[in-house]
């Protein structure tokens, strides 16, 4: 292999990638977003700054993605906490939890998703939407949504999957130093929503020390919502430079 080639490289092995260079397209994509109040000392332990909680709100997410481009079928569930970076509100993407190995290493290499390896599903009990998260052979949350209650706006849907996610993205030098650290930002903006319902909900959080979704406690349900969406990601753009303020 030619120098020149290596440097076009984008990821390893070098003759078999860990994921496929393409712009990820998301067909019936299936969200189960469950927003609830929590501990907002807390919340100001884990935020980073420059991002600011003007509310003590957390959403927990279970996402189906069924067929993807370039990543097949897997399936992720996350907490996202309600944020403001220089007036603009979004959500700070803490953790995400996924069962594909490519979507973990392009989600974390190629953009800055804060992936790591989980059992999430979701799935209809009877007259229930259900979302779980297993950690290894422990349960870690339960969600419970009524199955189809009430049409939800979809332009309301849109502007909730729509909402400015905000991550930190660091990668290290060899001896442990810090090469990058920075604060990004993305946003969807490609994206149909094909329906969009909401209803009563309830969710489960148990103790983990790696984990620790349980650490931002359910102190009150405030809304609940199942959505399906075909819809593409946009890159990440740095908006704050950790190192360069150092």
């Amino acid at each position: 292999m030619r120098k020149q080639d290596v440097a076009r490289l984008f990821t390893t092995p070098v003759d078999s990638p860990a994921y496929a260079p393409t712009r990820y397209r998301f067909t019936d994509r299936e969200y189960l977003n469950i927003t609830y109040r929590t501990d907002p000392e807390a919340l100001r332990r884990l935020v980073p700054e420059p991002l600011t909680v003007p509310e003590p709100l957390v959403r927990f997410e279970v996402m189906r993605m069924p067929d993807t481009t370039g990543l097949g079928d897997y399936t992720e569930a996350g907490q996202l906490i309600t944020v403001e970076h220089e007036g603009e509100r979004g959500e700070f993407n803490l953790a995400m939890y996924v069962n594909s190995v490519p979507a973990i290493s392009s989600g974390r290499e190629y953009s800055a998703y804060p992936k790591k390896s989980g059992s999430p599903a979701l799935y209809v009990d009877s007259d229930t939407l259900v979302g779980t998260l297993d950690y290894g052979s422990l349960r870690v949350a339960n969600a419970t949504m009524g199955y189809k209650q009430r049409a939800m706006d979809l332009d309301e849907a849109r502007a909730e999957i729509c909402v400015p996610t905000f991550m930190i993205k660091t990668v290290p030098n060899y001896d442990g130093t810090p090469r990058i650290c920075e604060l990004v930002r993305t946003r969807i903006t490609d994206i149909t929503v094909k329906s969009a319902y909401t209803g009563p909900a309830r969710l489960q959080l148990f103790a983990h020390v790696m984990a620790p979704l349980a650490d931002l406690p359910v102190l009150e349900v405030v809304s609940a919502s199942h959505i399906l969406t075909d819809l593409s990601l946009n890159p990440v753009e740095p908006v704050f430079d950790y190192l360069a303020r150092a």
